[in-house]
Formats: C-alpha cells, structure tokens, sequence
C-alpha cells in the first residue's frame, strides 16, 4: 500500500509548514503527492517506494503505454491457442513456441519492473507476484519436455496451456477480474452447503426411481433400458434440473402409468424450482456482503492515501493546515496534464469555495473524485450567417429551415428514408445484391435515431443511463468468462480434438453420418448432426462452451463425447455446468440486481452536486436537453476561450461565452457506485482504521481479513 511503501521506503526529511522548500524538493514532493492522488482516483492498490527514483519508475509503470503493451502480449499469449495442434491456423511448433517464449519475457520484465517500485517485503509476500513467476518457470519447462518429444516423434500434452490465463488474472491491471475472482471464493463455502443438499436431494431421488422403474423392463426411445443403472439415473436427474430433457426422460414412464408423472413433478418442483432459487438466494447475498466490504476497503485506502498527499504539500495558514491554490493546481496538472485550464478553473472554484487563495483539508480529499467526474466545456459561437447576413438568418423561411433541421427527433426525415428503403427494397427484391442495397442498409441505421426518443423519456433514460454505467464493470465478467472458458476450452481440446469430425452436408459416406467415429451409430447426437460441435481446434470448443452454457441439448452433447471416449468424459460438462451456469451466471445475475438497485436509488454524488452548483452559480451552466434539442450543438467549438479571474460582479461577463455541462457517460462504474454510496456514511475527519488493519497484510489487492469488514454486510 502506499502507507507501506513509505514504511518500506526512504522517508525524506521535510523542511517545517513555515519554511519554503527547495524548488528540487518542491518538485519531487509533488511528484509524490500525485502518485497518491493518482492512485486513489483509478482505485489503485499498488505499494510502491518513496525515493525520487522509484516515483519516476511507478509513473512509466502506470504509463498507458506500459499496460497497453502487456495487453498486447497477454492476448497474444492466449491467442497462441488458435495456431497450436490442434489448431484453426497450424503454424510450426518452432514459430509458436519462440512467440510464447517473447510473451513470457515481456512478463518477467513487468514483473521486474513491479519488484522495482514495491518494497522486496511487499513483493516477495504477495502471491500474484508468485503465482506469475511459477507459471513462468512451468511454462518453459513445459516447452522444453514437449519440443523434446516432438523432436523424436513422441506426442505428448501442453498442459502449461491452461495456465496462460494465470497472467491475465494476476497482473496488477486486472483488479478488476481478480475481485471477481474473489467474489466468487468468498461466496463459494455457502454454495458448497447448499449444493451438496442438492446433490443429496438428487441422490436420493435416483434410488427412488431405480426401486420404481429400474425391475419393470422400460426402454427409451432409442431401445436403451431405462432408468436401470444409479449413475445414469443420478445424470439424467441433473439434467433434468436444466430442462433439458425435459419432459423426454419422463415419457417411458408416463406412458406406462400417468401416475409416474407425480414423481417427476415433485422433482422438478424440489430441484429446479426451490433449490435453483436458494442458490441464486445464496450467491446474491454473499456476493452483496463480500463487494459491500471491498468497496469499504477500497473507500479507506482512498482516504489514507489522499490524506498522505495533503500530509506532503501542506502548509500551516492561520491556525489550520492548507494546500496553496499554486500547489493544487500544479497537482492537478500532474495528475491530468490534458485537462483544460477552464475546466481546472472550475473545479478550484469548487474546491477553493471562499476564494481564500488555498484549499483547506476537507476539501482536498475530494479531489481525486472531481478529477473523475467528466465536465464538457462549451464555447458558444455565432452562426457565421448570423454574424454576416443577420436579416437573412433571422428572417421566416431561414427559421423554418433551422426548425426543420433542428427538430428533435428528424421525425419527417427518418420516416421519408424509412419509406424510401422499403419501397427500394421491394423494387430490387428478385435482382442480385449490388451497391445500392448496401446503400439502403446504411440508411436503414437512420432509424436507429428513434432513439433518442427513449433517451427524453425519464424512465427510459435511467435504464439507458444504467446501461452505458455499468457497461465497463460488464466488462470484468467478459473477462472472467473468458479465462473461464479458455480453461475448459484447452482441456477440452486436450480430451477430445480428433474424436468428432465434421463432414460437408451434402457428404453421405458412413463416416460422415457418424461424425466420423462408429461409436457414434444410433446415438442422438450423430441423428441431429451435430458433428460441428467439436474440440478440434479453439474457435470450435469456444462454440461448444458457448451451446453449454444456453443449457439446451447440452446433455446430448455431453452424451456424444462420453459414447466416443468414456463415460467419465460427463463430468467435465458437469463440472463446466456447475461452474458457469451455476456459480458464474448466478454472480452476473446478483452484479446486475445490485447495479440497478444502486442505480435507481442513488442520486447525484456530494461532488457532482457541488459542481453543479459551482456552474449555476457562476452562470455557466447548460442543460444536457439544450444538446440534444440540437439548439447549441452546431455551434460548439471545443477548444478553450480562457477561463479569466473574475470578481462576483462581473462573472457572467469574464466567461466570454463559455458554457459548461456534466457529461452524461460519467466515469461511473458500479463499485464507484456503490464507494459514493458507502463514503457517504464517512464522517469527513474519519481517516478510518491503520492500513495494517485494512489489509491484515496480504498484499496488493487481497481480501482483508478484519473482524471488522467481515460482519459488515
């Protein structure tokens, strides 16, 4: 943490409030100062040392540069998949294994660069450190067993391929996935209880219908005896849970005696219905509790680490400790060096509220926020009509042409090239695609305009709103699927690549109406040919995954794959159900619940209503339904026009025609949600626990330990 850091690191002499520091040390306490505000504003837990060297090492670490490029090494690492046997794009073994070798010391570079900036304690106790150097080390001798052989003709498994989403997951970047991650561990001992009461219930009821129908010589549609052997009995129960061979495994039974039919209502009525709800119950709960918790831990670290930044730059005014207007604003530069100087105006006014010429300590903690919330500024310019020809631009006919094009929805237009494209589709109907049809599909987006008539309906903005904020976090789980699914995905291919083939429709050869593995005759999955769903190469078993996680058929799937290699091969597709459709679904489904509730119940954030009110208050405020009426919007200009001192009389006048609005994508994810929500519960003066207590030290962003944050759900 950046307190440990300072711990860890060098602490510098200071010169007292009362003395002027040196301009060096001016800078460097600047420097300092920035990181931790920089910090608090994206979240990040990072400990880091304090000396003038590893400040500049922790900014080129943080560079947008630096992640793009391990970004790029990371999807090249994972893509590597799709050029590996069993492969969509075979390429060499020679080829691939020197790109996974250039990936892995692009890693080990990061991860130096990392030990370079933390304290060696930090580094060595953090396991995300670890877990990279160990996959690391696997990896290369996992390449160097597996060239071996292929050296000597002798084929063997790329296990280390499973592990390549290690480093997606353990780089500092990815704090977002890896929360998820432990949302999902810390929710996991309550799903265990309650899925081992429904592995029970399954259980039990298998025994029941091997005592009901196992001695009465039933069969299947396939002539396949039914209900004879527990572990077919106990998978065709789960299955059932989803559906999916429903009410299929119930018709031998119900056709002997519709009596039966009680049996299967009771167990989908227990299973499906009760226990599938208690789950999504269970998960939604802990998954509250524990997010609640590291938003809480997240909300202190914030404060600790902006309270360190005011710590360095403040000086002694009076009877009380402030930072200068000078020293905030050259800190703000350094945290956002494209930030406008209007704009940087505008949040001094909001920090600085009495023009006191310094910013006092309640109101510095905020500044990590204001720097979040995006403000548009808007310098309104005559129409060059208006200012050359002014009768003209005012005159009935130029207004009725402004109203027109200016309408808010472009009803007539949208509606006249509506009318156009399907009278122009009807026309071209029975002649070959050409140019024009790409032309009329471009238009056909046109109404896509329609839109904006949601956007001016209030209940319609607030889902659309919702939306577009919790897009980014949406985005986390993208990832966490993705590691998910490149995992089973691997094994996958590892289990299954070459045991199901596709052949051309139009093929009638007998290996074609088998998919290419006799194993295959009579089953349901060679009738409904369904020989594309495949493990050959990652495009193909990332489509399968995808058909697992819909739920439907999955069982023929699953059945299709045990008949060609073993029927243990079910409870991979087990696990991957348990795993994704379960657990993981269930998690997004309570991510979602939570982000709407914060959503609907949560109004405007203490710091965009003190933004707000700093604008109206100064007269320069715009409405965001004045942009969208498109009475202002051909008249932006966005470079800045100067934002002038002014005086309380002449404000309006200083501006020089410069508006300013809160942008309607607000930097705004759910945990920022749900922060505001919680910080809002902090007294101002409370700095919170020590750092030791808020992390109960498991490094960089492990969950904490605390009594404390355990109880608070």
């Amino acid at each position: 943490m950046p307190g440990a850091g300072r711990a860890a690191g060098v602490r510098r002499l200071r010169p007292q409030p009362s003395e002027e520091p040196p301009a060096q040390e001016e800078d460097q306490d600047l420097l300092l100062a920035a990181a931790y505000v920089s910090d608090a504003q994206y979240n990040r837990n990072v400990p880091f040392e304090t000396s003038p060297r590893a400040i500049r090492l922790y900014y080129f670490y943080n560079h947008w540069t630096m992640q793009v490029v391990i970004y790029f090494f990371i999807c090249v690492n994972l893509s590597l998949a799709l050029f590996e046997e069993p492969a969509l794009f075979p390429l060499p073994f020679l080829a691939t294994s020197i790109a996974e070798v250039l990936c892995l010391t692009a890693f080990f570079g990061r991860l130096v660069h990392f030990a370079k900036v933390t304290p060696q304690m930090v580094f060595w106790k953090d396991m995300k450190n670890i877990c990279i150097m160990v996959t690391i080390v696997l990896t290369l001798i996992d390449l160097i067993i597996y060239g071996s052989l292929e050296a000597v003709n002798i084929h063997s498994v790329r296990w280390s391929r499973a592990l390549r989403p290690v480093f997606l997951i353990n780089f500092p970047e990815s704090r977002q996935i890896r929360r998820t991650f432990r949302s999902i561990r810390n929710t996991l001992p309550d799903i265990l209880y309650v899925f081992l009461l429904f592995m029970f219930s399954v259980l039990i009821f298998s025994l029941m219908a091997l005592k009901l129908f196992g001695d009465r010589g039933l069969q299947t549609v396939e002539g396949l005896p039914y209900f004879t052997n527990i572990l077919e009995i106990a998978f065709e129960l789960y299955v059932l849970v989803t559906t999916a061979n429903s009410p299929d495994v119930m018709m031998p039974a119900y056709n002997v005696n519709w009596w039966y039919s009680l049996y299967f209502i009771t167990y989908i009525i227990i299973n499906t219905y009760i226990f599938m709800s208690v789950f999504l119950a269970v998960v939604y709960n802990n998954y509250r509790k524990h997010l609640k918790n590291e938003i809480r831990k997240l909300a202190y670290l914030k404060r600790h680490k902006m309270i360190e930044a005011f710590n360095i730059l403040k000086v002694k005014v009076g009877t009380e400790f402030v930072v200068t207007e000078a020293r905030w604003k050259r800190l703000a530069r350094i945290v956002m060096p494209h930030i406008s100087s209007p704009h940087l105006e505008l949040l001094l006014r909001v920090s600085d509220e009495g023009q006191k010429g310094h910013v006092d300590k309640m109101n510095f903690l905020r500044l990590a926020d204001l720097l979040n919330i995006q403000v548009v500024t808007i310098n309104i310019k005559r129409h060059p009509l208006e200012e050359w020809m002014p009768r003209v631009y005012q005159s009935s006919a130029s207004l009725l042409v402004q109203r027109m094009v200016r309408h808010r929805f472009d009803t007539l237009i949208i509606m006249a090239a509506l009318v156009a494209t399907v009278a122009n589709t009807t026309i071209q109907s029975a002649r070959k695609y050409n140019s024009q049809q790409i032309l009329d599909i471009v238009l056909i987006l046109r109404i896509l305009r329609l839109l904006r008539i949601i956007v001016s309906i209030q209940r319609f903005r607030l889902i659309v709103t919702t939306l577009i904020n919790i897009g980014p976090t949406i985005l986390t789980f993208g990832g966490l699927v993705l590691v998910v699914y490149y995992v089973f995905a691997i094994i996958g291919m590892e289990a299954f690549h070459g045991k199901v083939r596709f052949f051309d429709p139009n093929f009638t050869t007998p290996d074609a109406l088998v998919c290419g593995n006799p194993a295959l005759k009579d089953s349901a999955f060679a009738r409904d040919r369904y020989c594309k769903n495949n493990f050959n190469d990652l495009a193909s078993s990332l489509i399968v995954l995808m058909e697992l996680t819909v739920v439907n058929q999955w069982h023929i799937l699953a059945g299709g794959f045990a008949l060609v290699t073993h029927q243990a091969a079910k409870l991979y597709f087990l696990s991957f159900h348990v795993v994704v459709v379960i657990l993981i679904v269930n998690i997004f489904i309570a991510f979602i619940l939570e982000a709407f509730f914060v959503a609907y119940s949560l109004e405007k954030s203490e710091i965009e209503t003190a933004i707000e009110k700093k604008i109206q208050e100064l007269g320069v405020g715009i409405q965001e339904e004045e942009m969208q009426d498109g009475k202002l919007v051909d008249n932006m200009d966005a470079k800045d026009s100067g934002f002038s001192g002014d005086d309380g009389d002449n404000k309006r006048k200083s501006l020089k025609g410069l508006y300013f609005r809160i942008a309607s994508k607000k930097y705004r994810t759910v945990d920022a949600l749900l922060q505001q929500m919680f910080e809002s519960e902090i007294a101002p003066e409370d700095e919170g626990p020590s750092l030791d207590e808020i992390l109960n030290f498991s490094p960089g962003d492990i969950y904490p330990k605390n009594p404390n944050f355990e109880n608070s759900a």
